[in-house]
């Protein structure tokens, strides 16, 4: 569910500034690994699943986005790899910023359906582009066997002063979800803001947002990173209390480089606590380190949320595997044996 266009969904999906995503599966089984078959165990309960509903097992769910470079694409496909055995719920595909990455998104998408058996939620935008043009895009993922879209309002092209619909196309994330609501019985995430997203006027006004969207039919609502489990905990208590009774997925980013995540902060609104920046303090020499106290930042994050009734986390993982994996090993997942 970050759940726009960026990997940190440091980008506005919203109506009046905000949200999310969500995800049907339909494709699950075997990935192939150089003509090896490695069996994909999807987690997640789906439509067709015989399995309880309350079951305690964590489901996850990653977060992609298209690679620019040829090194950057096998960089890719590596993490793809090591984390399809985990059984993810989904994985989505970034849209861009302002729509800019659509055609490698388009790739990426059609190639994870092509080599994979992963369920495949690529993200769809309003931005700078018709309705028309939108719900054809819709239509052909829909013919493609796709049934799971992240429908997110999108952020304004690089150097825009704001936001500003295109004259003829879907204003806001709930008109989208409306939209797709018409090609097809997709499921539907979109992308919420546990610290109120930028263009909000208030978190009553986001939290109406958010709302409408459920409303036009989303499924699901991913949120935007949060490292103060607090903060994400009231939010998902402030949802209940205004008659949001689909999942709240937490976002969880772990902290490859941490000037980067000040950087995604900065510009979606979220905060960094002292605390947080006190542990990563004189590690921009040491790698190693950096990356030990990552993953225990991470893992202490997603131990905290599933002890208050957390079940389903959805990982923004800019692309790379191993922290990711780390912190899935330790919610209790295994990859399943290749066969």
């Amino acid at each position: 569910m970050a759940l726009s266009s960026h990997p940190a969904r440091a980008q506005a999906e919203q109506g009046h500034g905000r949200r999310p995503d969500a995800g049907l599966v339909v494709r699950c089984g075997p990935i192939l690994r150089r003509g090896i078959e490695v069996q994909v165990q999807p987690n997640a309960q789906r439509q067709d699943d015989t399995r309880t509903a309350g079951t305690t097992a964590p489901v996850v769910s990653f977060e992609f986005f298209p690679p620019k470079t040829a090194a950057m694409a096998e960089s890719l496909w590596q993490s793809v790899l090591q984390l399809a055995p985990l059984g993810p719920r989904f994985v989505s595909v970034t849209y861009g910023a302002d729509g800019s990455t659509r055609d490698h998104t388009h790739a990426l998408v059609s190639r994870l359906r092509q080599q994979t058996r992963l369920c495949v939620a690529p993200h769809l935008t309003c931005v700078g582009a018709p309705r028309g043009e939108v719900l054809d895009i819709a239509r052909r993922y829909w013919d493609e066997g796709i049934r799971h879209i992240v429908a997110l309002r999108g952020d304004p092209p690089a150097g825009a002063a704001g936001y500003v619909p295109h004259p003829d196309g879907f204003h806001h994330a709930a008109d989208l979800v409306r939209g797709l609501r018409g090609v097809g019985d997709f499921d539907i995430s979109v992308a919420a803001y546990p610290e109120v997203h930028p263009e909000a006027p208030g978190a009553a006004a986001d939290l109406d947002n958010l709302r409408r969207k459920i409303d036009a039919g989303a499924s699901r609502a991913v949120t935007q990173f949060c490292f103060d489990t607090d903060i994400w905990l009231r939010f998902r208590d402030a949802c209940a209390r205004a008659g949001i009774t689909v999942p709240i997925v937490p976002g969880i980013l772990p902290i490859t480089r941490f000037t980067q995540v000040q950087r995604f902060a900065a510009r979606c609104g979220a905060s960094v606590p002292a605390v947080l920046a006190r542990r990563f303090e004189g590690l921009d020499g040491d790698p190693e380190t950096h990356r030990l106290i990552a993953a225990a930042v991470a893992i202490e994050e997603v131990e905290t949320l599933q002890r208050h009734g957390v079940r389903e986390f959805h990982f923004y993982t800019l692309n790379r595997a191993d922290l990711s994996f780390a912190v899935c090993h330790a919610l209790g997942l295994r990859a399943a044996a290749a066969t």
